[in-house]
């Protein structure tokens, strides 16, 4: 229950069509299974005490009474666990029948939510036993309890206060406006849906689309539990396709033709924060007025400031930026480069550029960047002799980097012009006063601004424009020389994390050796395999001395640090408990908690840069443009978020 995570469950049992006490077994025990796993909210199919495929028997009073007795034996089963479950029951009110979802915890209804679109059409007549939900909700009586009977319920918890969820059932979900639309807009972060839906050629597909499109238009968490094999009866077969979605993702899914039970976590603080962020999402006060809302409670296990005991069953990629599937990862790539290249053959067209200048280091940067240019280039019909590649060796350049510049200015067909900085640096330590021997950053500085001031004139000489190279996690850290790398005239990589990088380039490797382009493959997976460094620092015995990972922290760690901070608005220690729990085995506590003090640090300190970066294309949800998706000031201070950063205690 930390950091907005509650675990839920949706659970298909064992079932026996109009065996209420059979059923009954079945669910309590779905029941006691899910409270020792920890789930909070549990949720069983559509009329799960009955059955569905009762027909006729729906009218039989001897079903019906069963059926109660059935809900009795139920709430008693969950005297004593903060549990919240949401049984199906067909239930009588003031002489009519409603299919019905049953909200109970720690033996008492906290409310009834009756179908609102009952199916009678194909194989479902829905309209001949039960009765439409009313408008309003009222207050109905089972035994010596009084609770709210209606649709428009929300169910706040009293501990946390983005768990609130409702109800729907089934064909709920497939009308045109379903009742979750409102549901949502009243401020429900969860639907829960008690489903029966039968089985047919592709209509799994469909059923899975709807549950995380409908989660991700409500921008909720969506439960969908499903009735399965045992309501199988006649004509139907009931296949048990229960689906956990949380904004428009799917987070579980249980495989068809089996019953049994998914469980995970719903982040209801992310959803909360999702709603704040997008301005075309509306609740209105008018709306929840005309909710009943019902308090529940939780047992929230205490805070000790270490990972919980208990630990999350979903999983959190090392790489969010990158698709874990390869088949996936490649038609991201392939889409990628295109915008990347796209963005700057209009950028081109439209200055009327002769020609684009790019700084060859031989990076996966300048690799990157070298490449979608030659693609935008390729898109406008342009000769690629007009791009003009220069390398620009000075102190800290090594052999490897060096030739795998011009090795792959060759392969490219680009022209490649080399230009030694290393007497005009020298030149400039004279001019103002300082000792070469001295390897600060005036030292590394006045490197990467000579090379700038370069690139710039001879674009100017040759009527274009300079191709910037730096990545969007270079930009997220500050790690870029004001006015020197920082500054371009087009930046291709701006929305482009380093983690992402590497994979565009080994994405171009594995293409050019599949037609049969060796060379260039063999340059790129050389680049690939070369450490991350700016090289601005002398080599020792001929390798890179300076890397930068060395220095800052592994990309892959700021990277998801960036993805939580930026795209999630995670506070840093929900960051550090995710960070631990995916880079588990890989990093240990103190080394994450390290990396993440800096990251936050550097992530507030260079703001001004950021402030002031050239145009370039946004490709992910994810950007730093401060046009575009990231307005911070630049003297905003870190002091709240070191607060709680320091609170943490790494084992």
């Amino acid at each position: 229950m930390r950091h907005g995570f509650v675990r839920v469950a949706a659970v298909t049992p064992d079932l026996r069509v109009a065996d209420t006490g059979y059923n009954v077994r079945k669910i309590i025990e779905g029941m006691e299974k899910c409270a020792e796993e920890g789930v909070k909210i549990c949720v069983f199919p559509e009329l799960s005490i009955t059955g569905y495929t009762c027909g006729e028997l729906f009218l039989q009073d001897a079903l019906l009474e069963g059926a109660l007795e059935g809900l009795d034996e139920i709430l008693t089963a969950s005297t004593g666990s903060d549990m919240v479950t949401a049984v199906g029951l067909p239930f009588v009110w003031q002489g009519k029948l409603y299919n019905t979802a049953v909200i109970l915890q720690d033996g008492e209804i906290l409310g009834m939510v009756p179908k609102t679109f009952l199916p009678s059409y194909a194989e479902f007549y829905e309209e001949r036993h039960f009765s439409e939900a009313p408008e309003d909700v009222h207050w109905v009586r089972h035994r010596d309890m009084e609770f709210p009977f209606g649709t428009k319920i929300l169910f706040a918890c009293e501990e946390m206060k983005n768990l609130v969820f409702a109800a729907e059932l089934c064909e709920d979900l497939w009308a045109m406006i379903p009742p979750s639309t409102h549901h949502a807009a009243a401020g429900a972060r969860i639907i829960l849906n008690l489903s029966a839906s039968s089985e047919g050629t592709g209509k799994d597909v469909y059923r899975r689309e709807l549950v995380k499109t409908q989660s991700a238009r409500l921008v909720a968490g969506y439960i969908y539990a499903n009735a399965g094999t045992g309501e199988s009866t006649t004509d139907l077969v009931f296949g048990g396709q229960s689906l956990i979605a949380e904004n428009g993702v799917l987070l579980a899914e249980k495989k068809r033709f089996q019953n049994g039970k998914i469980l995970t976590e719903i982040d209801v603080d992310r959803l909360s924060f999702e709603r704040r962020r997008m301005t075309t999402w509306h609740s209105t006060d008018a709306e929840t007025e005309e909710y009943e809302i019902v308090p529940f409670s939780v047992d929230i296990p205490e805070d000790t400031g270490h990972l919980p005991m208990i630990p999350l069953t979903r999983t959190f990629s090392r790489t969010p930026f990158v698709p874990g599937i390869k088949a996936d990862r490649d038609a991201r790539s392939e889409e990628i480069t295109t915008i990347q290249a796209m963005g700057l053959a209009k950028r081109l067209d439209h200055t009327h550029a002769k020609s684009a200048v790019i700084g060859l280091s031989g990076g996966l940067d300048s690799t990157l960047a070298l490449l979608v240019t030659c693609k935008a280039f390729d898109i406008l019909g342009m000769d690629r002799a007009n791009i003009l590649a220069v390398t620009m060796p000075c102190f800290g350049t090594t052999d490897r980097t060096y030739q795998n510049a011009l090795d792959l200015a060759k392969e490219e067909h680009v022209n490649i012009r080399e230009i030694d900085i290393k007497e005009a640096v020298s030149l400039h330590f004279r001019d103002i006063g300082h000792d070469p021997a001295v390897h600060d950053v005036t030292y590394e500085n006045s490197q990467a601004r000579e090379r700038t001031q370069i690139l710039m004139d001879l674009a100017n000489q040759s009527g274009g424009m300079v191709i910037g190279t730096g990545d969007l996690s270079e930009l997220a850290l500050g790690w870029a020389t004001y006015n020197g790398d920082h500054m371009s005239m087009y930046g291709v990589n701006a929305s482009i994390p380093k983690t992402l990088v590497r994979y565009l380039v080994l994405y171009f490797a594995e293409t050019a050796k599949a037609q049969g382009e060796e060379d260039l493959s063999e340059v790129l997976f050389d680049i690939l395999d070369t450490p991350v460094s700016p090289e601005l620092l002398p080599p020792e015995q001929g390798q890179i001395s300076q890397k930068t990972e060395d220095l800052v922290g592994p990309y892959e760690l700021h990277d998801f640090f960036l993805y939580y901070v930026m795209r999630c608005g995670f506070a840093p220690d929900k960051v550090y408990r995710l960070a631990c729990y995916a880079f588990r085995g890989a990093y240990d506590e103190k080394t994450i908690h390290k990396w993440l003090v800096t990251f936050y640090g550097r992530f507030f300190s260079q703001q001004y840069k950021r402030s002031c970066i050239p145009d370039g294309p946004k490709v992910g949800s994810v950007a730093l443009s401060p046009r575009g998706d990231w307005r911070m000031p630049s003297d905003a201070c870190v002091a709240l978020w070191k607060e709680i950063l320091n609170d943490i205690e790494p084992k």
